[in-house]
């Protein structure tokens, strides 16, 4: 009894532990304060951020990870992006490309193995063919390219990325950012400021106290400026990259604390939230919710095989958990956006995710039968998964597009309306759980059936109600926006058809047209329907909605619907109907006639 207590207890407590362990700052690397470089800010896509979340955002999109090894020893993303910036003769050497087309190798005389990370230097011989290729394919619709001509562009424009990066704080293999310093009166100095000012994916140097907010300069921009108004940014950066070409710690760090004083006497705020998303960045509150929502998932599938008054529990405490590490992530994007919590496709992802925990919760500890924890861990883990491979498209807490740029409406209309998607899509695992248990279970409790019956038609409910209302306030945002109530977007018509499916499912149940079974495949097709209006519609290019097109998700949406389609096919055949006849009864019996 004891330890029925402490188990989860414990659980609990360590899931939360290793979640304070990751905000932990790293130990310097090889001697080198990283880390303090990583959290100075710079301005880059329209806003302010550390320079470690250009690092990570730059490395994921280019290779794919936020790390890796080379020569023997891990390299974290701010390692990476310091030898892009200071040591390109390193950074060229290091095999962050990952190329998995087998006609972009063949177009570069490679041979496909299973070493699929390349490294820029073997790039350099072959870019002026792939540039050619990706020109030649860049005219084509994006969803009418053949796989190669999909994976050239993919591959130029990752390069093209990490050509930028070597030339944002200096000329890549030139003497360095001093040497530009001491020559920017002499012969072609002009030319270089004006390639480095082109060039620079980043902005480093902060706004003087007179400038605007968004006035960060680029290197180029700053030696063009009289040496007058240079300050101790610019020199202070030059110290950053001779130090670093040399490999000398103590030098790296005395420079980049004259860069951090620097940016804190220009820009106090910035520094500030810069250090805050560093910890954010540092915690990965997403992916760690997704490993305890896997270990929750884990711990209650033995609960089912033994001592389930012990592990039932502790699966729960996980749970629970998972989703104190998810909305702690999910408030601090809200925090260091200052926005609601959707903004993008990627934010849609974390918060559908988390109002189906939510409501997994608050199902487990009103029936306590085990199938809300199921469902909400699954739910969550799924969600994250989602999200998850939405961060190679970069920066996910990017600049809002002009159609979304509004917080008032973003907090009703947006966030009602994701409630509806994750009621919808937590109504469709529950359905999905209640199928498999039918064919799998050795025999049926009516009991939990009716149950699990019962919580689908409540979730149902719930979801209608929040899509209905999260559609009207969709259409008075569209009033004042567009001026005019209901367009027929896509979009639109996607919402509808969440809101007519969810009523359709409560109507055919009220009627006697559907019971049991019926109502359960009719939720899980509810998932079809709503993957397509979260998903599918963007897909399609057109609309005043489509602004997070990704044709890339084609195959996996149409996966996902296909699985559907087979789970209701499940649903409604007779239980264990692969097994000879007399070897169970389908639950539920009835006539053909009547209804299923």
């Amino acid at each position: 009894m004891k330890l029925a207590k402490t188990l989860p207890l414990a659980a609990f407590a360590l899931a939360l532990a290793a979640a304070l362990f990751a905000v932990l700052p790293p130990r310097p690397a090889r001697g080198f304060d990283v880390d303090a470089f990583g959290q100075l800010p710079v301005l880059e896509g329209g806003r302010v951020k550390p320079a470690d979340s250009v690092a990570r955002n730059s490395l994921l999109m280019i290779r794919g990870q936020q790390g890796f090894r080379f020569e023997g020893r891990p390299v974290s993303a701010d390692e990476w992006l310091l030898d892009v910036l200071f040591r390109p003769q390193v950074a060229d050497r290091q095999p962050v490309f990952v190329i998995n087309d087998p006609d972009v190798l063949g177009l570069m005389g490679l041979r496909q193995t299973q070493d699929r990370y390349f490294s820029f230097l073997t790039l350099i011989p072959h870019l002026e063919e792939i540039q050619r290729q990706a020109t030649a394919a860049q005219p084509v619709d994006p969803k009418q390219r053949t796989r190669f001509q999909s994976a050239v562009v993919n591959l130029f424009d990752r390069a093209y990325l990490y050509y930028r990066l070597e030339n944002t704080a200096q000329l890549a293999r030139s003497r360095g950012l001093a040497a530009e310093l001491s020559a920017r009166d002499t012969l072609g100095a002009a030319s270089r400021q004006e390639a480095l000012a082109e060039l620079a994916f980043f902005r480093p140097l902060p706004p003087g106290p007179g400038d605007r907010a968004d006035g960060w300069r680029g290197v180029g921009e700053a030696l063009r400026s009289p040496p007058a108004a240079d300050g101790a940014g610019l020199r202070a950066l030059a110290g950053i990259s001779s130090a670093w070409a040399a490999q000398d710690p103590v030098a790296f760090d005395r420079a980049v604390a004259e860069l951090g004083a620097a940016d804190r006497a220009a820009r106090p705020d910035a520094v500030s939230r810069a250090s805050s998303e560093v910890l954010f960045n540092r915690a990965e509150p997403f992916y760690l919710g997704m490993v305890i929502y896997v270990l929750a998932l884990l711990v209650l599938f033995a609960s089912w095989a033994w001592r389930p008054e012990l592990l039932q529990p502790t699966a729960f405490a996980l749970l629970l958990a998972g989703a104190v590490v998810h909305t702690g992530g999910l408030v601090s994007r809200v925090i260091l956006q200052g926005r609601p919590p959707v903004t993008n496709l990627y934010s849609s992802a974390v918060f559908v995710g988390w109002g189906a925990v939510i409501l997994g919760i608050v199902l487990e500890r009103i029936y306590r039968k085990g199938f809300g924890t199921a469902v909400a861990a699954a739910a969550g883990f799924a969600s994250l998964i989602v999200a998850h491979h939405l961060t190679g498209d970069g920066d996910t807490m990017e600049m809002m597009r002009a159609v979304l740029d509004s917080n008032f409406w973003l907090a009703t209309h947006v966030v009602t309306i994701t409630i509806g998607y994750s009621g919808t899509f937590l109504a469709g695992a529950i359905a999905i759980a209640y199928t498999l248990r039918r064919h799998l279970a050795p025999r049926l409790d009516p009991v939990t059936t009716r149950t699990l019956v019962s919580m689908t038609y409540g979730v149902i409910c719930f979801a209608l109600f929040f899509s209905f209302v999260g559609t009207v306030l969709g259409g008075i945002w569209a009033d004042q926006s567009w001026g005019r109530f209901w367009g027929w977007d896509p979009k639109e018509n996607g919402a509808l058809m969440i809101v007519l499916w969810n009523a359709i499912i409560l109507h055919a149940r009220w009627g006697g047209y559907v019971r049991e079974k019926g109502i359960m495949a009719m939720a899980i097709f509810g998932n079809v329907i709503t993957s397509l209006s979260w998903f599918g519609v963007n897909m399609l290019g057109v609309g005043l909605h489509s602004y997070g097109f990704m044709d890339e998700a084609f195959w996996a949406l149409a996966a996902f619907d296909g699985s559907q389609l087979l789970l209701m096919a499940l649903c409604l055949a007779p239980r264990r109907f692969w097994r000879p006849a007399g070897g169970g009864a389908a639950e539920g019996g009835g006539h053909a006639a009547k209804p299923v």
